[in-house]
């Protein structure tokens, strides 16, 4: 899988998360990625390993911005 199919899968998956009503309320870095974790409703939560840096920026954006992403990203192969 190329580095650009690794970081589409993980921004989708952050971004349906999103269009869930989900919001990002944890995010834990280390040395193996970040580890995201979103929240709906006070009792509903999930998590998402995050492994490549662009997914990390992708999450950063969504934060710093308010916690909606900009636009969703089509590209073809």
């Amino acid at each position: 899988m190329s580095a650009f199919e690794e970081f589409d899968k993980e921004r989708q998956a952050v971004d349906k998360l999103l269009q869930q009503g989900y919001g990002i309320v944890n995010i834990k870095e280390d040395l193996d990625g970040a580890e995201v974790t979103f929240v709906r409703g006070g009792s509903d939560s999930a998590k998402l390993l995050l492994l490549t840096a662009d997914a990390r920026k992708h999450v950063a954006t969504i934060v710093f911005a308010g916690g909606r992403p900009a636009a969703p990203v089509e590209a073809s192969i």
